[in-house]
Order: C-alpha cells, then sequence, then structure tokens
C-alpha cells in the first residue's frame, strides 16, 4: 500500500492550494481517505475524511466552508482544496487510508501573512 501526497507549497494568505494523495496497493473505490495536519509544534490533528461513496466529513471547525474533501475512484486519489489559506493553516498535510494503517509521507503547505 503506497499514498502519494503532492501540492504543497508556499502560498501568501488568501490564497487557495489543491493537494492530491494517489493511492495504490489496495482496491480503488473501497476504503475511506482521511486527511491529517500537523503544524509545528503541534500535535497532529484529523482534518477530515471522505466516504468510499464520496461523502466527506470535517473535524476541524476551522476549515470548514473553506476545505473541501473530495476523490476520484477511477484513479484511486483523494483531494484536499483548500481556499482562504491563513497562516494559521502552516503545516505538514497528511493523507492515508485509516483502515489499512497507511499514511503518505506528507507534504508541505506553508502559508504567509
Amino acid at each position: 500500500v503506497q499514498l502519494v501526497e503532492s501540492g504543497g507549497g508556499l502560498v501568501q494568505s488568501g490564497k487557495s492550494l489543491t493537494l492530491s494523495c494517489a493511492g495504490s496497493g489496495f482496491p480503488s473505490g473501497t476504503y475511506i481517505f482521511g486527511w491529517d495536519r500537523q503544524a509545528p509544534g503541534r500535535s497532529r490533528e484529523k482534518i477530515g475524511f471522505i466516504t468510499t461513496s464520496g461523502q466527506p466529513t470535517y473535524i476541524i471547525d476551522s476549515v470548514r466552508g473553506r476545505f473541501t474533501i473530495s476523490r476520484d475512484n477511477t484513479t484511486n486519489t483523494a483531494y484536499l482544496q483548500m481556499n482562504n489559506l491563513k497562516p494559521e493553516d502552516t503545516a505538514v498535510y497528511y493523507c492515508g487510508v485509516p483502515a489499512l494503517g497507511a499514511w503518505g509521507q506528507g507534504t508541505q503547505v506553508t502559508v504567509s501573512s
């Protein structure tokens, strides 16, 4: 099982980024994808997850209305679209398949003020 995140980078406050998470080694469309993040000096926190049918759930209140989790079961890929980014969104972002205990290596997102 492998999960590879991409799309991170340095952006200005108020801008957008979309992260991708390419999964392999497991059947497409059969597992929930999850997104976590870890900010400098802070504990890792769960952003949300998306069911196999594409229904997202957001766990962190601060991202509701700004972040959108989606997936493409034809390519076994999950996405995290982040709009109106804020400096406090600066973190390493991870995607994973919790049921398999598999997580990617993370991608850095840095938001400048």
